[in-house]
């Protein structure tokens, strides 16, 4: 494994939250962290700006708590994703918050800034890039990050379409340092074979849709566990860039999923109902792996039974060889 000490001493479970827009809360940052995976939450999450200093600290308080109590089992470590993008005008003060909480891990989407790698680099933190492709992945390492996040195929929200086999192969063979591998993960299982592949970490998102903690409306975690990935479908139509959603949250605002169009400006879906519903409020993302969830449960529960899924698996694996 190409982690350092100060992510894996704590880890119970190879693995890292996927941040959800909206979904994801310091509630559920904190159950996953006690849980013995990486938690996190987009920085954009917290409204207004200055609620991003209150939900950190909120979170650093919680886990030290927790920490002390626990000594034997302390908590993992924490995650806020920023979005690096022009159009994201709190990039640099939310980066002023992240540095004066000096938050361990940083994963940055879409752009990579070198500002913010050597601001997270100053106080020794790490710098996670989700990407979708090899090219992505290299222009990512040249502009300093630490770590790469492989969204393949089958992931929830914006989402790549090449193969995790394919996309974890390619980047291995020129990259040795942290990887994460993304794209229906939703079992311990799932987690043993993203391992399998060469990734150091498993990065899971959507089975924390349909948890207490999750930002969701009870519509939306119904209908999470009532899907299967024959009702995930994969479109531009929203954001501009191809994202998997529920198929059913779709039509639920009028839409119809077989007709979906976005106009040549990149702008969400200008069918004569668009202004029925607000894109990720009521289109709602989900991943392929969604069909494995079949009730609402609390964050610790689905993770220390993922973590039985994992041994047994890796157990079962090892006898075979």
């Amino acid at each position: 494994m190409s982690l350092p000490e100060f992510i894996t001493k704590n880890l119970r479970l190879p693995a890292m939250a996927a941040p959800m827009f909206i979904a994801s809360t310091p509630q559920l940052v904190v159950e996953q962290c006690k849980a013995g995976m990486i938690g996190s939450i987009p920085a954009l999450n917290a409204r207004p700006q200055s609620q991003l200093d209150e939900w950190i600290t909120y979170i650093k308080d919680e886990l030290a708590k927790y920490d002390a109590e626990n000594p034997d089992k302390p908590a993992a470590p924490f995650a806020i994703n920023q979005i690096s993008h022009p159009s994201n005008d709190r990039l640099m003060g939310d980066l002023e918050i992240i540095a004066k909480h000096k938050v361990p891990i940083v994963i940055v989407s879409l752009y990579v800034a070198p500002q913010i790698c050597e601001v997270v680099h100053s106080y020794g933190g790490m710098v996670f890039n989700d990407i979708i492709s090899n090219r992505q992945a290299k222009k990512s390492v040249e502009g300093g990050v630490d770590g790469l996040i492989a969204v393949a195929a089958g992931a929830g929200g914006h989402t790549g379409n090449v193969s995790p086999f394919a996309l974890v192969s390619e980047i291995r063979e020129w990259w040795d340092g942290p990887l994460a591998l993304s794209g229906c993960i939703a079992t311990g299982q799932n987690i043993l074979a993203a391992l399998a592949t060469s990734a150091d970490l498993a990065y899971i998102g959507s089975p924390f849709l349909a948890t207490p903690e999750a930002n969701a409306v009870p519509e939306y975690k119904a209908m999470v566990v009532a899907s299967e990935a024959k009702d995930i479908i994969t479109s531009d139509a929203f954001s501009g860039v191809p994202a998997n959603f529920l198929v059913g949250s779709i039509t639920r605002a009028g839409l119809d999923p077989k007709n979906l169009k976005r106009d040549e400006d990149k702008a969400i879906d200008i069918s004569e109902k668009s202004q029925s519903f607000n894109t990720w409020k009521d289109i709602w993302g989900c991943g392929q792996g969604v069909g494995v969830v079949k009730e609402i449960r609390p964050t610790a529960e689905l993770i220390a039974d993922w973590i039985t899924q994992y041994e047994i698996a890796k157990a079962t694996f090892k006898a075979r060889l």
